[in-house]
């Protein structure tokens, strides 16, 4: 046998033997895909209702831009940021503007779930605040949190209230897994919850949840854009960097307004960067606002006067001081989400918005003349 012969027969037995694999392998049954037809429900263990498992939509080549999945048509206001060496600030101000209009966030989920108060959002979240300080999570973490949990629950119908807290902890299983460098591990956020939500719950959840908000995890918070007006308020004209230029007091203070504001359900009525601009408002000058925020009075109005019992309510109750955190750096302590007596805050809050309902008289043509 001729050296070509041995090598093209040795190659023909390889052939056979890779095909044996082949055949071999075709045999085994396939895997199953967790979910192939939308709307379809998946069934956690130990639990009563399951929520609705939704399809992620396959991606198109011609996928629709920001501009096209925006809910709203406003009308995008000039760029307020600096001009800047290492970017062009039009094209990050509309970027950010679009994506706050396109992450869409209401309390029309209450209605869409009877069984869901408004109270038991706010408990919801006054306990994810305070799992945020137990492991120094940041403060982004927290509102990433908040915000896939108004989202998702738009998404839903007919929620149990028994549901609330392993919706809750995913989504902050989650956050934290998009914005912190060391999250913490999936038994200690099953931990936190005293038994009541074991791990492979939460890992079902998540799934659930990621596929209901289709991915889309990265959206402007109410702390982003409020933290982007502070520090283009206290910018030196000579900077190109946006960098902290501020007290950390003060930030803790302004933070503190609006961690109280953002318990309401009542804040879902606006818009991130409205809600930022209105907690501003209160602490600086409104013409500082308005060059910072590129929003008119018009708009910043509403969410102005919904606000002062929020305000007047933290006054009484007075200011927070900076927390020392240990393995936190100083210069960081702002930036880690902590806790207050938020609750009964809210109650204070409620008591003056009802107080103000009575002592406001009524309209011209509510009145009626006696005879």
């Amino acid at each position: 046998m001729t050296r070509r012969s041995s090598r093209l027969h040795s190659r023909s037995e390889n052939a056979l033997i890779q095909k044996g694999k082949i055949t071999k392998q075709s045999s085994r049954k396939k895997a199953q895909p967790l979910s192939k037809r939308p709307n379809e429900k998946l069934v956690l263990e130990g639990v009563a209702s399951p929520c609705i498992l939704i399809e992620t939509p396959e991606k198109a080549c011609d996928e629709p831009s920001y501009v096209n999945l925006a809910p709203r048509n406003d009308r995008i206001q000039p760029s307020p940021l600096p001009l800047l060496s290492w970017g062009s600030p039009e094209d990050v101000w509309e970027k950010m503007v679009i994506k706050d209009q396109r992450y869409i966030h209401s309390k029309n989920f209450i209605q869409q779930n009877p069984r869901i108060e408004p109270r038991m959002r706010s408990i919801l979240l006054d306990w994810l605040l305070e799992v945020s300080e137990v492991y120094t999570l940041h403060r982004q973490t927290f509102y990433l949190a908040q915000d896939y949990f108004d989202r998702f629950m738009l998404t839903q119908d007919n929620i149990n209230k028994e549901r609330l807290q392993l919706i809750g902890i995913t989504c902050l299983f989650i956050a934290s897994k998009m914005e912190e460098i060391y999250p913490p591990k999936l038994a200690e956020m099953a931990f936190v919850t005293d038994g009541a939500c074991l791990e492979h719950q939460i890992l079902q959840m998540e799934l659930i949840v990621l596929k209901a908000l289709n991915w889309n995890l990265c959206p402007e918070t109410a702390v982003s854009w409020l933290k982007l007006y502070i520090q283009m308020s206290s910018i030196s004209d000579n900077s190109q960097l946006l960098e902290p230029q501020f007290p950390q007091e003060i930030y803790i203070r302004v933070t503190q307004l609006l961690d109280l504001c953002v318990l309401s359900v009542n804040s879902l009525n606006f818009q991130y960067r409205v809600l930022a601009a209105a907690v501003l408002c209160h602490f600086i000058q409104f013409e500082m606002v308005e060059k910072v925020s590129g929003l008119s009075w018009d708009v910043i109005e509403p969410c102005v006067d919904w606000m002062a019992p929020f305000v007047e309510t933290l006054a009484h109750f007075g200011s927070v001081a900076l927390k020392d955190l240990v393995k936190v750096k100083p210069e960081d302590r702002h930036n880690i989400q902590t806790h207050s007596d938020y609750m009964a805050m809210l109650d204070e809050v409620r008591h003056r918005e009802v107080e103000s309902q009575f002592l406001t008289p009524p309209n011209s043509t509510e009145k009626t003349s006696a005879h």
